[in-house]
């Protein structure tokens, strides 16, 4: 190899490999590769109901999870203690590690990316290392950032594989050796840049999906360097699909959202945003009804035996390809006497189609791009697409995985929260960027050649003085230091010939986990929630439609209900019954308590929920003195908070029913914004309240002045309680409830989620904002107010709440036709306060936003209800999940008439959120939501 390329093996600096074996162990379920984990929380009394692979596919689960415990341990947002580590405890759990032969340990740590000081990941670990010498242990700051579940699922999958993976990476070494190379191993990871042999060892689950990274990467490299900082599409065709990538101005490929998912498994470290369509060089060409389709069925590898071409039986992409142009494969004489014009005719469009639309929906805004061709199927390609400025397909594009692979630079990441009492955003920002680049220098970049690439930063809501930090910087890999990075040296836990004989190992049917993981499949049309006697018992079918509803009716804030629906369904799957009844039903001397949590989000994915709502009512009754409640109701039916209600009252905690409404009909961000406020048929509604931490501190008021008081001492105590409570209100009657209560709004966002899950599952995506406006009432109540991609987002942090603005262009969010849509173009721009306010038309001659006009053009404003929707699966997109790039659909909804009074419009209307030169407008006709109840009642 060398002598033909005239190269002498000590002209090699080092040697970079793109690896599927470790992911492909995880899809597998593969138990020869896979070892049993236990995991230490140290968390103190936070995450209880939301134990470790909680959302994992009960296969991966029983496979992987070996045995987890909380312990004493954990950290605020603001870097004080939850509590100390205590030693003994974690000695004792070492002991029953042991003695069930575990031979790989997590240690995740609430807060633990933060943690600088108290090093209580690292201390437990070597406590752990101490009491049970050679274990592997992983620490979760270590693998992902802010996100205590999903880093703790990443860190998961890391643990399992990391034995196999020492192995595999060891095995590397040999045949590098036998061609006389003594240069270091590097591997490749999923954002385009490299890890050291040693350190992909320990950190073997940075490398999954690096394939079409590689691919992106490589291309760019094929084409020269990125021209005027412009993005490219790369389209990377193999046998059997299509990989299309957006590859940024800065050179890296566009990353998924906070969240990405991985065999079933939620995780919070980022993977490349491709998709994948069934076209390939293998793929079978057919007419089914009469159409000609193309895939998504393959030949894949078997191509030579079986295309045409070959002297096969089976017509593929390739056939009809060298069929129709003057690609030289195989025997072309074997196709083109045999394939039809008029069959070639349409499979070209029918490729053309697929590859617009896929391209179409990857694009960042309305604008050609170069569009670039690689992999071994790329002949199957049209040489233009609409869509793209010019279509590429350099020289050696067939091996541009691999060119990816060889020239990926080196990154690093800090994502950390940070005060800004004492220093500005600008000087953390600076500080910050000088760490994460001499962190890449550390790593192995040239010092030269390092720049900051990536920055975000994140005011947390809620919390004074505090900001996300997320910075990436990445330079090319220094090869004048490859002497620091030298060989991985094998592990002793098992032979290296296990992996190398006959390259690596084949995995066989048996040694797989088998598939258990299917969901029951429900026929929507067919499904009937269970209500009796006028009271709604709600499943997890409820559950999954009732989470999505709410989330956008968060319209935008609230926080997820993920997190919240894992310790309902976790309820309702250890038998528990959780009741729904229609605030028509109550009597009028019923006592209607509420509760929820009050925070800032980004704390709630960090310190999981564990007992303080419960605990705020307990104390609430010990003090209050009017009767306990006999029913709840949530305060506010829009994000996190919409389930509360329902898990307060379930049959393990408070064991009553939960009414079929809530105070706000979605999410606002003040407690005074809600309709008993807006009704004040008494001068204060929410005092009496108690407030719980969940670690031990309580603060009961009984009387205050007002509602807006309530909510100003609540937000003091936040701070000095982890920014994270559980809140109590005093009961108020059923009477009162049946005239201030918004109604019906659990039965609203069941309806919701319904349709949506209905356009997943019939594959017309493109329509689900259609689908949720018939929904709630119809094209009178709700309208779909503009389409297209985010270009733009700006926040700041004013009183603990983050305010901003988002800016959307116009652009095609179809997911089928592929074709541009005239109705929605130019931009509008939605201010938010937490919650979305607005959105309102930007001119065309305003390219930026430069203030308030007095003549804007507003297409929704509060009270009425917007909702940012991804284009891409129908979920809600919340505030601090904007991002450029992401395609969307902006959604209207009239409000309640709850909120269209004078003095509604006053407490939740524009002048309510600073935008006093507006006025309120409805956005049609309110349709008050059709009760489950009333529809689904079974008289017994």
């Amino acid at each position: 190899m060398f002598k033909s390329a005239h190269v002498h093996a000590s002209s090699v600096a080092s040697v970079t490999i793109g690896t599927t074996h470790f992911v492909n162990a995880v899809v597998t379920r593969d138990r020869s590769r896979l070892s049993r984990v236990a995991v230490l929380r140290l968390s103190g009394p936070f995450g209880k109901h939301a134990p470790p692979c909680v959302d994992w596919p009960p296969s991966l689960r029983t496979l992987i999870l070996g045995h987890w415990a909380h312990v004493r341990g954990g950290l605020e947002v603001d870097g004080s203690l939850i509590d100390t580590i205590d030693e003994g405890q974690i000695r004792e759990q070492a002991d029953i590690i042991k003695s069930k032969g575990i031979r790989a340990v997590v240690v995740n740590a609430v807060f633990s990316p933060i943690d600088t000081l108290e090093q209580q990941e690292e201390h437990a670990a070597a406590i752990i290392q101490r009491e049970i010498p050679g274990v592997d242990i992983v620490l979760s700051k270590q693998v992902a950032n802010l996100g205590f579940l999903e880093r703790e699922n990443a860190a998961l999958l890391n643990a399992s594989i990391l034995s196999f993976a020492r192995k595999t990476i060891a095995s590397f070494q040999a045949p590098i050796k036998e061609m006389g190379l003594h240069c270091p191993v590097f591997i490749t990871q999923n954002d385009g840049t490299i890890l050291s042999g040693d350190s992909a060892s320990r950190l073997p689950i940075r490398t999954f999906n690096s394939g079409p990274t590689n691919s992106m990467r490589g291309a760019a490299f094929l084409v020269g360097k990125q021209e005027k900082g412009e993005a490219m599409m790369v389209v990377d065709v193999g046998g059997t699909t299509t990989d299309v990538g957006l590859l940024l101005p800065n050179g890296f490929p566009r990353q998924q959202a906070a969240y990405s998912e991985l065999s079933g498994v939620r995780m919070n470290f980022s993977y490349p945003d491709v998709k994948s369509i069934g076209l390939g060089g293998g793929s079978l060409v057919r007419r089914i009804e009469g159409k000609l389709t193309v895939g998504p069925d393959s030949v894949g590898y078997k191509l030579p035996e079986k295309a045409l071409v070959f002297g096969g039986d089976v017509s593929t992409a390739t056939d009809f390809t060298v069929a129709g142009t003057d690609v030289d494969i195989g025997e072309p004489a074997k196709v083109r006497r045999v394939l039809h014009d008029q069959d070639i005719v349409e499979f070209k469009a029918e490729v053309k189609r697929m590859l617009e639309h896929v391209i179409d929906t990857m694009k960042t805004s309305p604008d050609d791009l170069p569009v670039l061709l690689v992999g071994g199927g790329a002949v199957v390609c049209p040489v233009e697409l609409r869509g793209a400025s010019r279509v590429i397909k350099p020289e050696w594009s067939g091996v541009a995985n691999a060119i990816g692979a060889a020239m990926a630079r080196v990154s690093v990441v800090i994502d950390t929260v940070k005060s800004t009492e004492k220093m500005t955003t600008k000087e953390l920002l600076a500080s910050i960027s000088e760490e994460v680049k001499q962190k890449t220098i550390n790593a192995g970049a040239s010092a030269v050649s390092v720049e900051v690439v990536e920055v975000e930063a994140l005011p947390l809501q809620y919390i004074a003085n505090k900001t996300r930090f997320i910075v990436r910087a990445a330079g090319d890999f220094d090869y004048s230091r490859s002497h620091e990075f030298s060989e991985l040296q094998a592990h002793s836990d098992g032979p290296v010939s296990e992996v190398m004989e006959g390259g690596i190992a084949p995995t066989s049917t048996e040694d797989q986990a088998p598939e258990t993981d299917s969901a029951p499949d429900i026929d929507i049309d067919l499904y009937k929630p269970k209500v009796s006697n006028r009271t709604w018992f709600v499943s997890e079918t409820d559950l999954e439609w009732i989470t999505i509803g709410c989330y956008i009716l968060g319209t935008g804030g609230g926080g997820s209900p993920y997190g919240s629906m894992l310790r309902m369904r976790g309820q309702l799957r250890r038998g528990n019954v959780i009741r729904v009844v229609s605030p028509d039903d109550l009597n009028d001397d019923d006592l209607i308590g509420s509760g929820g949590g009050a925070g800032s989000p980004t704390v709630g994915i960090e310190k999981l929920a564990g007992d303080e709502m419960i605990q705020a009512q307990e104390e609430l009754y010990n003090m209050f003195k009017g009767g306990r409640a006999t029913h709840m109701i949530a305060l506010e039916i829009g994000g996190g908070n919409g389930l509360q209600g329902m898990i307060l009252g379930a049959s393990d905690n408070m064991n009553v029913p939960t009414v079929d409404g809530d105070w706000m009909g979605r999410a606002y961000p003040t407690k005074w914004q809600t309709t008993p406020v807006v009704f004040r048929e008494r001068d204060i509604v929410f005092s009496p309240v108690s407030i719980a931490d969940g670690n031990g501190n309580v603060l009961y008021m009984p009387r205050s002045t007002s509602d807006l008081k309530v909510e100003q001492v609540i937000r003091a105590a936040l701070s000095q309680m982890g920014s994270s409570v559980g809140c109590a209100d005093a009961p108020v009657t059923g009477a009162e409830t049946k005239r201030w209560a918004v109604e019906h709004t659990i039965s609203l966002s069941w309806r919701i989620g319904r349709e949506v899950v209905r356009a997943r599952k019939e594959n017309r995506i493109d329509s689900v904002a259609e689908s949720i406006i018939d929904s709630v009432g119809g094209p009178e109540t709700a309208q779909v107010l503009f389409k297209g991609k985010i270009v733009g987002v700006e926040r700041t942090l004013n009183m603990g709440h983050v305010y901003g603005e988002v800016i959307i262009e116009g652009a095609d969010a179809s997911n089928s036709s592929g074709r541009s849509d005239a109705s929605f173009s130019g931009r509008i721009k939605i201010p938010f306060k937490n919650e979305n306010i607005a959105a309102i038309r930007i001119p065309e001659n305003q390219k930026e936003v430069l203030g308030h006009e007095q003549n804007e053009d507003v297409l929704a404003i509060v009270p009425d209800l917007i909702s940012v929707i991804d284009a891409q699966n129908g979920e809600n997109i919340g505030t601090p999940e904007y991002r450029y790039g992401l395609l969307v659909i902006v959604v209207g909804i009239t409000a309640s008439e709850r909120w269209t009074s004078p003095r509604g419009i006053e407490i939740g209307g524009p002048k309510a959120f600073g935008l006093d030169h507006l006025n309120y407008k409805p956005l049609g006709r309110f349709v008050k939501p059709v009760s489950v109840i009333d529809e689904y009642e079974v008289n017994t």
